[in-house]
């Protein structure tokens, strides 16, 4: 069962669990979305937008929608098309009037395209062999900025089967214990230590717990509720 990710003290529950291990993976898992915010990175990177001045692709973004769109309309099964959907409404979300230029947080029309977003990954999921798995890593983070992490660990299982390393068991993990799903997280957990070199195995180890019990914290209910 999903803990409510709109408490803002249990949001920033959720984002200490994911910087933590950020920092502990030497920036090798991508972060972005969680409370909102927006970094570089994988989203710079499936964006095509630098964080600069000038053009925010706004119009660029919207071609793509609509081609992506037009073919997945005259072919509902095409998975490559579902995925290019997906890619599309993810860069529209992340520019222009979709982001707050003062917060740097998504606006709710921002919200609504990341939910759009979403379900076009959903619909690429649904008719693909081997879903795009470098999709996976953004999608995940937009589920994660909607406040559906059991989702965002789904996408992540989809990086896990395709890369299957340390780091993307480990940050399968944190998105497993922030849904509540303790069984799966400490499945990820073994997995990530076991792909961890050993002098560091006992640092994950000790960041992939503290993450389990900042996740048990964030869906505890309030004292006295």
């Amino acid at each position: 069962m999903l803990f409510d990710l709109r408490s803002p003290g249990r949001r920033r529950i959720v984002k200490t669990v994911y910087v933590t291990l950020a920092l502990l993976m030497g920036g090798g898992l991508v972060l972005f979305g969680i409370g909102g915010e927006v970094s570089g990175g994988v989203v710079d990177a499936i964006t095509g937008t630098n964080g600069g001045g000038g053009d925010d692709g706004s119009e660029r973004f919207e071609e793509r929608e609509e081609r992506a769109l037009a073919a997945t309309r005259a072919n509902p099964r095409d998975a490559a098309a579902w995925g290019e959907l997906a890619r599309a409404r993810f860069q529209l979300a992340s520019v222009g009037d979709n982001i707050n230029p003062e917060t740097g947080t998504f606006t709710a029309d921002g919200r609504t395209k990341l939910r759009q977003a979403t379900a076009a990954w959903e619909r690429h999921v649904e008719f693909a062999d081997q879903p795009d798995d470098r999709l996976a890593a953004v999608i995940a983070q937009a589920y994660v900025e909607l406040g559906e992490p059991a989702e965002a660990a789904n996408a992540q299982e989809v990086i896990t089967e395709a890369r299957p390393k340390a780091g993307a068991f480990a940050q399968l993990a944190v998105y497993a214990y922030s849904a509540g799903q303790t069984r799966r997280g400490d499945l990820a957990r073994d997995r990530a230590l076991e792909l961890t070199d050993r002098e560091q195995r006992d640092t994950l180890r000790q960041q992939l717990e503290q993450a389990r019990a900042q996740a048990a914290q964030a869906a505890a209910p309030p004292a006295g509720g």
